[in-house]
């Protein structure tokens, strides 16, 4: 067996880290009847995201339930600054109407501190 070097095991540690910030990322895909459903899981200590282009003056009805407390968001982004729409922390549950107010790529975003995964079922309605 060979021994690796302390500086491959920083960098080998480090790419791990990286990739434990990456998120889930959902394109919202309306039906026909203009409605948006997603479940699945929500890796301990990672996030996902369901983002797409929204037209001002869109109105959305937006409710979501999960396993365990996560935080939550609505947001968009300016350039570098993020623009948060809504925000809640340490809930299991949300629904509330959204008006769009300028057009814009939006996503809500669901992010799991916890140990352990836990289920999303998500629905927008337009």
């Amino acid at each position: 067996m060979f021994a690796m070097k302390p500086s491959v095991l920083l960098l080998a540690a480090l790419a791990l880290a990286a990739g434990s910030l990456r998120a889930e990322v959902v394109d919202i895909d309306w039906s026909s009847a203009g409605r948006f459903v997603h479940s699945g899981q929500i890796p301990a200590g990672k996030f996902v995201e369901v983002c797409g282009k929204l037209p001002a003056g869109l109105r959305i009805q937006w409710e979501f339930e999960t396993g365990s407390a996560v935080d939550f968001n609505v947001h968009y982004h300016a350039g570098s600054a993020k623009v948060s729409a809504s925000n809640l922390s340490a809930v299991t549950r949300a629904r509330q109407v959204f008006e769009v107010t300028s057009e814009q790529d939006y996503c809500w975003t669901w992010i799991n501190k916890a140990g352990s995964n836990t289920l999303l079922t998500v629905t927008l309605q337009r």
